[in-house]
């Protein structure tokens, strides 16, 4: 226990006044002391201005971003009033800068000066002053132009009034987040962008500007406007999707008179429905003894077999944890569908009802709302915890899917096979999740034993490597050339499953993979389609420091390291994500000469080589398989941690990646023919022909 050395008594308790309230805690305004806490005071500024805007003052909002990490944003609103206030008989900078839980945003119900607005408790503007290095304020108004500057929490002038002629009102802020309250204040452009993107979207019409300082002193400049709000950012996360939906909605012939080859199309239309967009409005309270409230919905979604998407906005503030209206989402997706399904005989005899994650694997849905009054879950304004608000959304999406089942029926029914596919998927894959689970749990024994699996002498999985090679030939030479101490070896019989074209019961059917997955010994993960894992990975029961896939450096040892690559991407994704994944590179030349054998890896190196050589007598011969490699030249160039090459394989664009493996090597063969006809010539040297 810690050591009584100190007393506590009346006069142990302290007040932080002034700039100290936020200074020294920060993260109790903005979440966080660190980077996301810097971002989420950017984010205070220009909700202010996005308030403006909505309150239908200005249509355009410019934000920069400087290398030296200050921040300007310039809206075209009525000005923030700095100047004397009668009823407060202070300066409203003084309000609105140096005053938390001041500002102009407590009446909405009134329909004072903003009635749906972003910002309600009076703390951003003040709080971000209080972390800034420096903040410089000017406010136009109607012939005036005032300012005032601050410097770490406190005014550093007195309020400076102008006369101003021009036409513009609006309000310039500039600052620097202060390092000294903000363990990091260098925010990305991927933070910017992001923010930006999603205001632009819940506020239809609105153009927001973003001027980004690169290192070299470049800018990169974005606009972000949607005029029709989510109705526009539905159709562009659909794109040529929708054109094939309606196509699929006005073909006369029923589904069930379909040939198998358009069956065969069908599966691969992105886009199951067109976007149904629905808006109302309600009024209503929270509990019985408070004041009603007004409360706006608008709500867009379709249903697609290829990729999912949920966006909640409420009053701008896009809702990442949801709250009250994913609450209202997953009551009303299951229980309308759930009936549809049940009325319309769809579900097998005994089966069991659907789940929401059943629907949100092919659900794309953007709902953007407006209320007088908002119960954010905190400052940071990611979830809301109103009541009525949730009941009132869950009548709106009922309502909702009602009609688009009454007005689409053709696809209303597309949607509702979907779903039954993922549900079944879904439970496939929990049985196999189960069975697999039975098979890989067993430790390797005399018992169960994988054939032909070399392994080490050591048990410390921070120094154990699991070689991967291809065949018998390459297995003796590679157990040869190995250090037995940490240094494990399996081959590879023949070519693996394509594992993005199989369904889970084919590939644990698979001798060669399930050995893989035994020896590497952390279970795997079934996943959804796009959604979370629901097989019992455990990370901490990897048995290796690295898994080295080790092939020939030719077409066949190519294909035979994709095809393992592939199944590691669809069973064990986070081994990839973590950096245990690698490629042992193999030279393509051995070039022989008096000072010794040197090897090249390419033709580059190749080319290096024989510079240094000069005229002197050389022979040069392509490098031959593994298998037929002695040991001492295996250990140099492939085993041997001083003198190997080992590629890390990392996910740098995880999405980009995601979308490769889909066209290359799974069902999209639409997609695969087009990439092939794009650029199938830039491939041509390499191919087998």
């Amino acid at each position: 226990m810690a050591k009584k050395n100190t007393e506590y008594g009346n006069d142990s308790i302290k007040t932080l006044k002034g700039a100290d309230r936020v200074r020294k805690r920060p993260a109790v305004i903005f979440g966080s002391d660190g980077l996301e806490g810097c971002e989420h005071s950017f984010f205070e500024i220009l909700s202010n201005s996005i308030d403006e805007a909505r309150e239908g003052h200005g249509d355009v909002i410019n934000v920069t971003a400087k290398r030296d990490h200050s921040i300007e944003v310039e809206d075209f609103g009525r000005g923030v009033p700095l100047g004397w206030n009668e009823k407060e008989q202070r300066y409203n900078w003084d309000l609105v800068y140096c005053e938390l839980y001041a500002g102009g945003k407590y009446n909405n119900d009134d329909g004072e000066a903003y009635e749906y607005s972003l910002g309600l408790n009076g703390l951003g503007a003040c709080a971000t002053q209080y972390s800034s290095e420096f903040m410089h304020v000017v406010s136009y108004t109607k012939g005036q132009k005032n300012s005032i500057s601050f410097e770490k929490g406190s005014p550093i002038c007195d309020l400076i009034t102008e006369e101003y002629k021009g036409r513009r009102t609006g309000t310039v802020t500039i600052w620097k987040p202060d390092i000294e309250v903000f363990t990091d204040i260098n925010i990305p452009f991927e933070y910017f962008d992001e923010t930006i993107h999603m205001q632009a979207v819940a506020n239809a019409g609105l153009t927001i500007n973003l001027k980004f300082e690169n290192a070299d002193g470049s800018f990169t400049e974005t606009s972000y406007c949607y005029k029709e709000g989510i109705t526009d950012y539905i159709k562009e996360l659909i794109g040529e999707g929708i054109e094939r939906a309606s196509a699929a909605e006005s073909e006369e012939s029923e589904e069930s008179d379909e040939t198998s080859s358009d069956a065969d199309e069908r599966e691969h239309v992105m886009a199951l429905s067109t976007p149904f967009y629905n808006k109302a409005e309600r009024q209503g309270k929270d509990r019985a003894d408070q004041p009603e409230y007004k409360l706006k919905m608008e709500a867009v979604f379709c249903f697609s077999n290829s990729i999912n998407s949920i966006k909640y906005f409420h009053n701008s503030s896009f809702l990442e944890h949801g709250g009250s209206p994913d609450k209202a989402a997953r009551s009303a997706f299951v229980k309308a569908f759930d009936k549809y399904l049940k009325n319309n005989g769809k579900y097998t005899k005994n089966e069991s009802s659907i789940k929401f994650s059943d629907v949100e694997d092919s659900l794309i849905l953007v709902t953007n709302s407006h209320s007088t009054r908002t119960s954010y879950e905190n400052q940071t304004k990611k979830a809301i915890t109103n009541t009525f608000i949730a009941e009132a959304m869950t009548e709106f999406f009922l309502h909702s899917i009602e009609v688009f089942i009454a007005e689409k029926p053709k696809e209303a029914e597309r949607v509702a096979k979907q779903i039954l596919v993922n549900k079944r998927s879904r439970e496939n894959a929990e049985t196999a999740r189960v069975n697999i689970k039975k098979k890989l749990s067993s430790n390797l024994d005399i018992t169960n034993r994988v054939e032909k699996f070399v392994s080490c002498r050591s048990k410390d999985p921070q120094k154990r490597e699991l070689y991967i090679v291809e065949g018998d030939s390459a297995l003796g030479s590679v157990k040869l050339a190995r250090d037995a101490e940490y240094q494990a070896v399996i081959p590879v019989r023949g070519k693996t499953l394509n594992c993005l074209k199989c369904g889970y019961d084919k590939i644990f059917k698979n001798d060669i993979i399930m050995d893989l997955l035994k020896v590497i010994g952390c279970g795997i993960e079934i996943r959804n389609k796009g959604k979370t894992d629901l097989a019992q990975f455990d990370l901490s029961a990897l048995k290796w420091s690295k898994i080295v896939l080790c092939t020939d450096a030719d077409e066949d040892g190519y294909q035979i390291r994709t095809l393992i690559l592939t199944m590691l991407y669809r069973l064990l994704p986070t081994l990839i994500r973590e950096g245990k994944v690698f490629i042992a590179e193999t030279p393509l030349y051995e070039i022989t000469w008096k000072e010794g054998i040197e090897f090249a890896y390419n033709e580059k190196e190749k080319a290096e080589i024989l510079s240094r050589i000069g005229k002197n007598k050389y022979t040069i011969q392509r490098s031959k398989g593994l298998g037929e490699n002695d040991p001492e030249m295996m250990a140099k160039t492939t085993m041997n941690p001083a003198t190997r090459r080992l590629i890390r394989i990392c996910p740098t664009d995880e999405a980009a990646t995601e979308i490769m493996f889909n066209t290359l090597l799974g069902d999209d063969a639409p997609a695969r023919k087009k990439y092939i006809a794009n650029h199938g010539s830039e491939y041509i040297d390499l191919a087998d022909v």
